[in-house]
């Protein structure tokens, strides 16, 4: 069994003024399953160019480690944009670049991964009021790359 979800904590205000519409926040995940851990912080800033805009750049750092299989550390960075078709619906595209550096239990006798990871994601999320919550999906899945094992995985942010 596999669980993965990630939270996104955003604070922001709406403004005229530049560092007004610059919103820190970031995302924290968790996944977990048969002998599968994994833990990921991604700290992100967003600019909201109006109520339906925004866009921005975050960082990524993930632990993962199979028991007696592997233990990897990921590491990279992503841009953001965001659409609000309506408050209600918001649409997203992310693109994200990541470092694979995955060591081998020594049992299975296989080379050590060092590799990037592309992911484009897709996602749309229904909004009320602080929090968007949704499905996103990766177009550049790759079973045997990917960090992920499937390409589809829910989302939630927070925004406050």
């Amino acid at each position: 069994t596999f669980a993965f979800c990630t939270f996104n904590l955003v604070q922001a205000q709406q403004s005229d003024h530049l560092w007004d519409n610059l919103r820190f926040g970031g995302g924290v995940g968790l996944g977990f399953g048969s002998g599968f851990f994994s833990a990921t912080l991604a700290p992100s800033a967003i600019y909201e160019v109006n109520q339906t805009i925004a866009f921005g750049m975050g960082l990524n750092g993930t632990l993962n480690n199979s028991k007696n299989v592997y233990k990897s550390t990921i590491f990279g960075g992503s841009v953001i944009g965001l659409i609000n078709v309506i408050p209600e619906v918001q649409i997203s595209t992310e693109f994200e670049q990541l470092k694979v550096n995955r060591k081998y239990d020594t049992y299975y006798n296989l080379p050590d991964d060092n590799y990037w990871s592309p992911a484009l994601y897709l996602g749309v999320g229904y909004r009320s009021g602080n929090v968007t919550v949704g499905m996103r999906y990766d177009v550049l899945h790759d079973k045997n790359r990917s960090i992920y094992v499937d390409a589809w995985a829910p989302f939630m942010r927070f925004y406050f």
